[in-house]
This record gives structure tokens, C-alpha cells and sequence, in this order.
């Protein structure tokens, strides 16, 4: 019986012991719908748009995408491939707004340069100059011969 009452103190020990090791951070990078950045919910299955963690409505069945860890103090309690820094120092996106044909960062870093590194137009944009600022390098293709100009040379009307 003192064998026994040894053992199970080893075994006591060892599992106080492996409590207390602190834990390797959980990866919860995924790729979301339509091939964009996500946060990946603790049930391992749920893989929730980067642009939908901490905006107040809480998509994961644990709450863990509105965390006050996660969310404190965005960007910076941001995990980093949830973050896409604009050209602009003091302005940032979240990774599934870059590339998105959209002017986010509000210069249109998040769509053309060497920080974004975007692929060309998709099937479903239309290449040129946009008149409206709301669009950087491409427009939407149901945008094209709608009657109103959205390309500077008129494109979007005549040849799109």
C-alpha cells in the first residue's frame, strides 16, 4: 500500500506539474468563404471573416471572437495576420478587406502597390482609372454600360 500511495502521488505531481506548464497560444488562423482571411472558433470548425471579429456581434458559439483580450485595444490585440497596415502609418484594415476591389484604407494602399500585392482585376471587375474615388485600379463589371461614367477615358461605357 506504500507503493501504491507513492504512485499516486508521482501521478498527483505530474499532473500539477503539466497544469501549470503554460500553453503553446492556440492557431486560429483559417480561411474563410470566398478565400479570405479568418478566426477560427473554439469548436475547430467555424471559421469566421477577419472584417467580423470584434464588431460587437458574436459569431463564435463561445463568444471568443469579441473577447476583451482579443478586442481591448485593436489593432494591437489583434492577432497579425487579422491586420493589413495601410500605407498611412495610423490606419489599418482587416486582411479580408485587402484586395477586396474596394477603397478601404481610403488611399488605396489595401489595393495597388507593393503592400498589397494584389492579383489583376478578377472575371467579375473591368480594368481602368475610376472617376470615384470609392474604387482604386478596378470596377465592378455591373458597373460596365450602365449609362454613367466610371472610368476616366470612358471605358466602363464603350469597350467594357
Amino acid at each position: 500500500s506504500a507503493v501504491a500511495l507513492l504512485v499516486l502521488a508521482a501521478a498527483l505531481a505530474l499532473g500539477v506539474a503539466l497544469a501549470l506548464l503554460p500553453r503553446a497560444p492556440v492557431n486560429r488562423f483559417c480561411t474563410a468563404p470566398n478565400n479570405r482571411t479568418g478566426f477560427l472558433c473554439d469548436d475547430r470548425v467555424t471559421c469566421v471573416p477577419a472584417s467580423w471579429v470584434c464588431d460587437r456581434v458574436s459569431n463564435c458559439r463561445n463568444g471568443e471572437d469579441e473577447q476583451e483580450q482579443l478586442c481591448g485595444d485593436l489593432p494591437h490585440s489583434l492577432p497579425g495576420y487579422l491586420v493589413f497596415h495601410c500605407s498611412n502609418p495610423r490606419s489599418w484594415v482587416y486582411a479580408d478587406q485587402r484586395c477586396n476591389g474596394m477603397n478601404d484604407c481610403g488611399d488605396c494602399s489595401d489595393e495597388v502597390g507593393s503592400l498589397a500585392a494584389c492579383p489583376p482585376c478578377g472575371g467579375e471587375w473591368w480594368s481602368c482609372s475610376p472617376v470615384h474615388y470609392e474604387f482604386c485600379s478596378c470596377i465592378p463589371r455591373r458597373l460596365c454600360q450602365d449609362g454613367i461614367q466610371h472610368c476616366l477615358g470612358w471605358s466602363d461605357e464603350f469597350v467594357c
